[in-house]
């Protein structure tokens, strides 16, 4: 099998795309016929030149060369240090993808998001394996993650918080990988970043796709010899895994450029390379995919020179190993050959695999070279350094229906052969995830309305009084919940409550925004404590329920005697477009959908 040829770009091919991609300058291009379809996940259309034949060119989209030229500070978009050297941040620049080079070999990135779903597996296995794996397991310097973090997530009263964790797919060539990806090239790039939501309630999640290519911030890094970048604006995403330029690559630096793009803390980052994941998708008995059409050898190696021979063919098929990182690597002879039609289709995988791995399981077989293969291939962060941490993290995602996994990516649009993130959908996209919302809207936060209540549990109806400024007396904790549409009122009542001496454990927006009447729901042994709370919100009722501490469920009630509150609601983010919403994956959707752009 031919091997894929590097994004950069070699040849004849190489020269045409550098010589029709214009400079970024923030805007879409313009002086050609507007391309269909373009930048519809951020409502934003693009349009582009088509060149001499008439044909639309593909963004031009980096490649490893231009990121591993950036990070070595050579030429490029950013600035590196004040002193013009460099400082390991990557740059990049169009100059460095038109140098002629050596022709490479193929170059097929890996997805790391496979991994969350194998490691559910791997929670299973004992004894002899937990202490072998935990051998395995290699995780980076905590001292490179910045100091300068968004704040951690705030449990609700039942102790239920999210969990973020960043998975990064690794192109490095260190070891057997430059056998399955192609090339000898130094270094290590990551072109597969998605950001996984675990909602609260940890029966939804959302895995968000960021374009490799999108021009984001890249803040201060640690460099492998214990100095520090500066910050650097207008660089591609993907140069934050190559600061420094080392063959392991920088992990951290990745996720300090994620946290600082989103404002969501990174619990976890979890990163994989071209060995874990062929041995994965070999273990499990290949992955079932689909391809509208064919695809031949020139589309794997553009510089073949000729059409070929069919590789994979159309239609539904199962791949694993080396056709397995064809798939989610392939770029051209499908849709508009760009990036983001690739990123479809490595959800689409990603989606299948979970499937494979939760309907069928494995034998144990199977079970060790898996989880061998795929430990041996990780790069984890300090707070998954042992097979253990690695199986409680694994366990408490077990109960997620394929379903309530959604996949995503950030609102974007063209920016010349780069890509800009489109505000204000995106800033929405990260408010829905801190506001633990699913991105059709609804509540996740563990707040669990249709838990088991206590039988024959009746509301028992307060005596309306006015609300008290005075103590309550004995500590008190209480979760507020908005179960309106009203903004403000979650925060309105927790001002009551503090004056009355209550603590506030969080305040959130219910799953049920229709709520007509103001509840104060209380668990075992707090019925006083909770009369105590609903004395302070005129006609509140109370009701018994199996959850653990008391919390306060606003209701049109509340809103109609609040009706000055506050018009703006800072915990409830604007809807996110639709169009963001309708291309969404679940991981349940037909492989055959939703798996080209263009």
């Amino acid at each position: 099998m031919s091997g894929q040829r590097d994004e950069s770009t070699s040849g004849a091919e190489g020269r045409r795309r550098a010589a029709n991609a214009p400079r970024s300058t923030g805007t879409a291009r313009s002086g050609g016929a507007p391309r269909a379809g373009s930048g519809s996940r951020g409502g934003v259309g693009t349009e582009r030149p088509a060149d001499a034949s008439g044909r639309v060119p593909a963004p031009r989209p980096g490649g490893r060369a231009e990121a591993r030229r950036a990070a070595q500070g050579k030429g490029g978009r950013g600035k590196g240090s004040d002193d013009g050297k460099p400082d390991g941040t990557a740059t990049g620049g169009r100059a460095a993808a038109r140098n002629s080079r050596k022709p490479k070999r193929n170059v097929k990135k890996i997805v790391a998001w496979s991994v969350a779903g194998v490691l559910v597996v791997l929670a299973g296995t004992g004894g002899a394996i937990y202490y072998k794996l935990n051998g395995n397991i290699k995780s980076f310097d905590p001292d490179a993650i910045s100091t300068d973090r968004p704040p951690e997530a705030v449990a609700d009263a039942n102790g239920n918080k999210p969990v973020n964790i960043l998975l990064i797919g690794s192109d490095s060539r260190a070891g057997n990988n430059s056998d399955l990806g192609g090339g000898n090239e130094g270094g290590a790039r990551s072109d597969t970043t998605i950001l996984l939501h675990v909602y609260a309630d940890h029966k939804h999640a959302v895995g968000i796709s960021i374009p490799r290519d999108a021009l984001v911030t890249i803040p201060a890094c640690k460099l492998p010899n214990g100095k520090w970048t500066k910050e650097a604006p207008g660089q591609m995403f993907n140069s934050a895994f190559a600061v420094g330029n080392s063959e392991s690559g920088n992990p951290a630096c990745t996720q300090n450029t994620v946290e600082k793009l989103t404002g969501i803390r990174v619990d976890h980052t979890i990163e994989v390379n071209f060995e874990g994941f062929a041995a994965m998708t070999e273990a499990v008995g290949g992955v079932d995919v689909c391809l509208p059409n064919d695809i031949y050898e020139g589309h794997l190696n553009p510089n073949l020179g000729k059409k070929g021979k069919v590789v994979l063919p159309k239609g539904k098929q199962k791949l694993a190993g080396q056709k397995a990182l064809d798939y989610v690597r392939l770029r051209h002879g499908i849709g508009d050959e760009s990036d983001v039609g690739r990123m479809k289709r490595q959800q689409a995988f990603l989606a299948s695999l979970m499937a494979k791995v939760k309907g069928e399981g494995l034998s144990p077989t199977t079970l060790l070279p898996l989880a061998d293969a795929a430990t041996k291939s990780m790069t984890v962060d300090p707070g998954l350094d042992s097979a253990k941490k690695l199986m409680d993290f694994a366990l408490s995602m077990k109960n997620i229906d394929l379903h309530d996994v959604k996949f995503l990516t950030t609102p974007w649009r063209y920016n010349g052969p780069r890509i800009d993130l489109v505000h204000p959908a995106v800033d929405n996209l990260w408010k829905t995830l801190l506001a633990d919302r699913t991105i059709d809207g609804e509540d996740a936060t563990g707040k669990q309305e249709d838990a088991p209540q206590t039988p024959a549990a009746a509301p028992e109806t307060t005596t309306p009084a006015a609300p008290s400024p005075a103590a309550v007396d004995g500590p008190v904790k209480v979760a507020v919940y908005n179960g309106t549409t009203a903004a403000g009122l979650a925060a309105k009542a927790a001002e009551t409550l503090k004056t009355a001496k209550v603590t506030v454990t969080g305040v959130s927006t219910a799953k049920n925004t229709a709520k007509a009447t103001t509840t104060v729901e209380y668990g075992a042994g707090q019925k006083a404590n909770a009369e105590k709370v609903a004395a302070l919100f005129p006609g509140a009722v109370l009701t018994p329920t199996s959850a653990a501490g008391i919390s306060l469920v606003l209701g049109k009630d509340y809103a109609a005697a609040n009706a000055t509150a506050t018009t703006t609601a800072p915990n409830v983010p604007a809807p996110l477009p639709s169009e963001v919403v309708k291309e969404a994956r679940s991981a349940d959707d037909d492989i055959c959908d939703n798996v080209s752009y263009g």
